[in-house]
């Protein structure tokens, strides 16, 4: 299932390309997710730039630590802070995101008050074997992103199902309509990231 919805384009000049960050929520390599990352970077728009960041090296999450974080940790929310806008890649485990992907986001969020991701721009798009796709898992992801005061991108929604229909066994995508899907997701997420930078004070 591939859902799609208009949305507004508004066109601001800017010199300076929009670093989205892509955080794949499944750590399997012959993941539908990570297929479609990949997809996500052949068409970024020129404008722009999207750069991945793996959370599989994250170690679970310990209050007792943040005080003195992982490396690994503090490269995590490092790499957050330098990005413009978040793109959250994530497959469906019991109505829910996986728990690596909450793991990732809980680090980067504490300690309280130094959250990495709050006022980030973020898109989100997943895929599964199911006919209904990710629709649970990216709302709930939704409702995190509320809290974390990430402004998300309302549509188009990108919610590829029957991914074993869209995908080669290679990994390649061979639905078009997908992709001119995760193509529109991305051009808008560049425009909504770049109107709220203009609205921003200097």
């Amino acid at each position: 299932m591939f859902v799609q919805g208009n949305y507004t384009e508004v066109h601001v000049t800017t010199h300076t390309p929009v670093t989205i960050l892509g955080i794949p929520g499944s750590l399997r390599r012959g993941s539908y997710n990570r297929s479609a990352l990949r997809v996500a970077q052949q068409l970024v728009p020129s404008r722009a730039r999207l750069e991945v960041a793996e959370i599989g090296q994250l170690p679970l999450y310990n209050q007792d630590l943040e005080a003195e974080p992982p490396g690994t940790v503090a490269d995590f929310k490092r790499r957050i802070r330098g990005a413009d806008a978040v793109l959250f890649v994530t497959p469906e485990y019991n109505y829910s995101v996986p728990g690596v992907l909450k793991n990732a986001i809980d680090w980067a969020s504490r300690p309280s008050g130094d959250s990495a991701w709050d006022g980030k721009p973020a898109a989100i798009m997943g895929a599964s074997g199911g006919p209904i796709a990710t629709a649970r898992a990216q709302h709930h992801l939704r409702q995190m992103l509320v809290f974390l005061n990430m402004p998300a991108l309302a549509r188009p929604e990108v919610m590829i199902g029957d991914a074993q229909e869209k995908f080669d066994q290679n990994g390649n995508l061979i639905h078009d309509p997908t992709r001119e899907g995760i193509r529109q997701m991305l051009e808008a997420l560049v425009q909504w990231t770049l109107l709220l930078r203009r609205e921003l004070p200097d």
